[in-house]
């Protein structure tokens, strides 16, 4: 029987250590005491790695002996690092991906001797209290910002939900809770909730903004000042219930949905819909199971 891990101090490995979240999760990773490696083999991804005063390891070399490994490559390059990289795990080791797509397309190289986990953070709440600049400035999360983050194991294995938690908390820090969830659950978080509807619904307002300082006339300024504030009433007023919409506010609503929303949009919380989002971001003719 395996001896318990000592959770202050596990061997990690980061694989995509010079990319935009191996130099995130990273960062958090050197100020602990866990020995970690750093592996990234893209040319500008290794100087910014070594800017850092982090020392560049080998894939090979870095997972050998690794009690988790963190993918932090993106989805569509998932499937045939995972290919690469998962025959050399030692049986227990945890694989981490910072995002569900790959996993629950089944994409990612199996081994029943391994364990699979997948965290994504929830970046900081719109209604988080703050108070230094250095959490203002945080809008992404992992610097100073507390946030939640979602994540799956899925072995269900409580030791091994342990271990991951640990490194989870640590990649992606300050956290306030990890909720733990299904493959499948996850993924309708992400796309489905945040990136099909709440990423698109920024995106549409910022054309919304566009129109009315364009075509309008609008002054910039104005324009700008009356969304932002109203933004963060409409999200408080609908998710939180602070305030209700006035009469005249909830028949312009009606509106909106009858100008803007079709009348099946939540088909996109069936799994079919599912399937095909999924598919098109990873660049696949269709999702298995």
């Amino acid at each position: 029987m395996n001896a318990p891990l000592n959770l202050e101090n596990l061997t990690i490995a980061v694989i995509g250590a010079g990319g935009k979240m191996g130099m995130r999760v990273s960062n958090n990773l050197q100020k602990t005491a866990h020995t970690v490696y750093y592996a990234e083999n893209g040319a500008a991804g290794q100087e910014r790695v070594l800017a850092t005063g982090r020392t560049l390891t080998d894939t090979a070399i870095a997972v050998v002996d690794a009690d988790v490994v963190v993918l932090a490559v993106p989805d569509i390059a998932l499937g045939a690092v995972s290919a690469a990289v998962v025959p050399e795990l030692k049986t227990g080791a945890i694989l981490l991906t910072l995002d569900p797509a790959a996993a629950y397309a089944n994409l990612l190289f199996q081994r029943d001797d391994i364990e699979y986990a997948v965290a994504h953070p929830c970046h900081p709440s719109v209604f988080l209290e703050r108070h230094t600049p250095e959490e203002y400035a945080d809008t992404f999360g992992g610097i100073a910002a507390p946030q939640d983050v979602v994540a799956a194991i899925e072995s269900g294995d409580a030791d091994k939900q342990i271990v991951a938690e640990t490194v989870i908390r640590v990649i992606y820090a300050p956290v306030i809770d990890v909720h733990w969830v299904t493959v499948k659950q996850l993924a309708y978080l992400e796309p489905t909730l945040v990136e099909t509807v709440a990423c698109m619904i920024g995106s549409l307002l910022n054309e919304a903004l566009k129109e009315t300082i364009e075509t309008v006339g609008v002054p910039a300024a104005a324009a700008r000042a009356m969304l932002l504030g109203h933004t963060q009433v409409a999200l408080a007023n609908t998710l939180k219930g602070d305030n209700p919409f006035s009469d005249a506010c909830l028949i312009a609503m009606d509106y909106g949905r009858e100008m803007i929303i079709k009348e099946n949009w939540k088909d996109i919380f069936n799994d079919q819909q599912l399937d095909l989002v999924i598919a098109r971001m990873l660049h696949l003719d269709a999702v298995e199971h």
